[in-house]
């Protein structure tokens, strides 16, 4: 049975995030569902056309984007279901410790979040799939916040 994604004392596992229902009987995965890796690939290939143009968000990443384009894919292509080529690649995801000597602000997970979901919305997946991954980048974004814009003042 997939776990609550409300329940934060409950993440998911891969294997749970991946599937669509909690019917044993229906294994139908995100990655089935969007259309394999090319749908994933796609995905990425549109999220990093904003990136490219975005003021704040563009110094943050190499020149080279392409690794990185390819790491994202990768990594989407396994958490929602399919082959393990980014465990393969690059070990466990890791991705607070691989982030990390980033500066990832409130207003720049923002900016990222706001891309991703146009990125989303603009494959036109199915109804099922677009929640799911929508709702994983709502969960994930905040996770990578590790610099604070402004200091809490009391």
């Amino acid at each position: 049975m997939a776990a609550d994604v409300t329940d934060p004392e409950t993440p998911p596992t891969e294997q749970d995030a991946a599937r669509l229902s909690d019917d044993p009987a229906d294994s139908t995965t995100v990655y089935e569902l969007v259309g394999g890796t090319d749908a994933f690939v796609e995905l990425v290939d549109r999220f990093y056309d904003a990136v490219e143009t975005d003021e704040v968000l563009r110094p943050l990443y190499p020149e080279d984007l392409e690794p990185g384009k390819h790491h994202l894919a990768m990594f989407f292509v396994q958490y929602w279901g399919g082959p393990r080529v980014y465990e393969a690649e690059r070990g466990h995801p890791m991705l607070r410790r691989r982030h990390a000597p980033f500066e990832v602000t409130h207003g720049g997970a923002l900016r990222w979040a706001h891309h991703m979901a146009a990125a989303i919305r603009s494959m036109a997946f199915a109804s099922a799939a677009e929640f799911a991954l929508l709702d994983y980048v709502a969960r994930f974004t905040p996770s990578m916040i590790n610099t604070f814009d402004d200091p809490p003042t009391l």
